[in-house]
């Protein structure tokens, strides 16, 4: 599972980004009644209630003496009984073929301190005959891209199952893959959770501004019906979620800032979508192919030196060209790109006198000569 020790702006801390993300999901009532509700077609749940749900992951967790930060359980109250809710979030590309017994292992634990506490209020009691368990519905929230293929029913780990079948224990766990629901159906749903999960499917930051033909429908009913303390959250869970794509501090912080502002249909708007990261990087690597190939052509260590050179100019003034073609001004290309505003500017100059028929090579030929004089 892939870490890094991430701080947002927004305070949000964790060496797991994206299991930080589902966890405050879940550990809150309201966006885990609209899981519940929407999203694992259990009738039971169709009626809950956020002051139906307890988190109770901090008296779990330390039991099951595993890293697993971002795991939550949460009991339910459905009537007059109880209902123990464990989550367990997924991210990986890979599935988890032991699933089923690290959950087997989280439902011995529920249970035994379920009984613990019940002897400490009834002496004797889980030895009588109407002493029942509470059920225990364990869900595995998977944001991976692949097909989730790994055995549901724990019997289906054990060799000789279909001998010893009935000595075994056997139960099922529900796997709610992100990945099942299109676009279309997030927005059907037209909860928060459902934007939570549309910027949670993003793979990368030119995905983000294509939510911008979101249905205006969708983000008035999410201005208007949104309490605060829950417009504060999302703001976390989408603050981690774009930090994970590379986004920039102040570009996260603005994204954030029209969440808690209620202007939900601007942060679609107005989000430059771009990977500084990637873009330095295809430079880089693009710049070095480029001059190399000249430089094996010139034959001349000083011929792949200044080929490479070149290479990496002529790289440079296409992104430039890419970039006024979305009408940016030369300062947010130099912001955008990371280089000097003196050197962006006179790229963007010398282009703006072409256009619209830009020519990369006649840009990179008039700026050489320009230096030489």
């Amino acid at each position: 599972m892939e870490t890094n020790n991430t701080t947002t702006s927004n305070g949000v801390q964790n060496s797991h980004t994206k299991d930080n993300a589902a966890k405050i999901v879940f550990g809150d009532p309201v966006l885990c009644a609209q899981f519940l509700k929407g999203y694992t077609d259990i009738p039971l749940f169709k009626e809950i209630k956020p002051e139906d749900i307890e988190n109770v992951s901090s008296h779990f967790l330390p039991l099951f003496q595993e890293s697993r930060d971002s795991d939550t359980v949460n009991k339910i109250r459905i009537g007059d009984f109880e209902i123990y809710l464990i989550a367990l979030i997924e991210h990986q590309s890979e599935n988890d073929f032991d699933m089923s017994f690290r959950i087997l292992r989280y439902i011995v634990f529920i249970w035994t301190d379920y009984a613990a506490q019940q002897e400490k209020l009834h002496k004797g009691i889980t030895k009588s005959k109407a002493f029942l368990y509470p059920p225990i519905l364990p869900i595995v929230y998977y944001e991976g891209t692949s097909t989730w293929s790994a055995p549901l029913n724990f019997k289906d780990r054990v060799f000789l199952s279909d001998v010893f079948g009935d000595y075994i224990p056997s139960f099922h766990y529900l796997v709610v893959p992100l990945n099942k629901y299109s676009k279309q159906d997030l927005i059907e749903k037209n909860d928060e959770l459902s934007l939570i999960f549309l910027i949670n499917q993003l793979q990368n930051s030119s995905e983000f501004h294509a939510l911008k033909d979101i249905p205006k429908e969708y983000t008035e009913h999410l201005t208007e019906n949104t309490p605060d303390y829950l417009l504060k959250i999302i703001g976390k869970v989408i603050a981690v979620l774009l930090h994970k794509l590379n986004i920039p501090d102040e570009e996260v912080y603005e994204v954030t800032d029209q969440i808690t502002r209620r202007k939900f249909s601007m942060m679609f708007d107005n989000f430059q979508a771009y990977d500084v990261q990637e873009t330095r990087r295809v430079s880089r690597e693009e710049g070095r192919l480029e001059g190399r190939i000249e430089g094996e052509r010139a034959g001349r260590i000083e011929g792949e030196r200044t080929g490479r050179l070149e290479g990496e100019q002529l790289h440079l003034i296409k992104l430039v060209i890419k970039k006024i073609e979305k009408q940016c001004s030369a300062a947010q290309i130099s912001e955008i790109l990371e280089e000097p505003l003196d050197i962006i500017q006179q790229i963007y100059d010398i282009a703006l006198c072409q256009a619209p028929d830009y020519n990369a090579d006649k840009i990179l030929k008039e700026l050489n000569s320009k230096t030489v004089s």
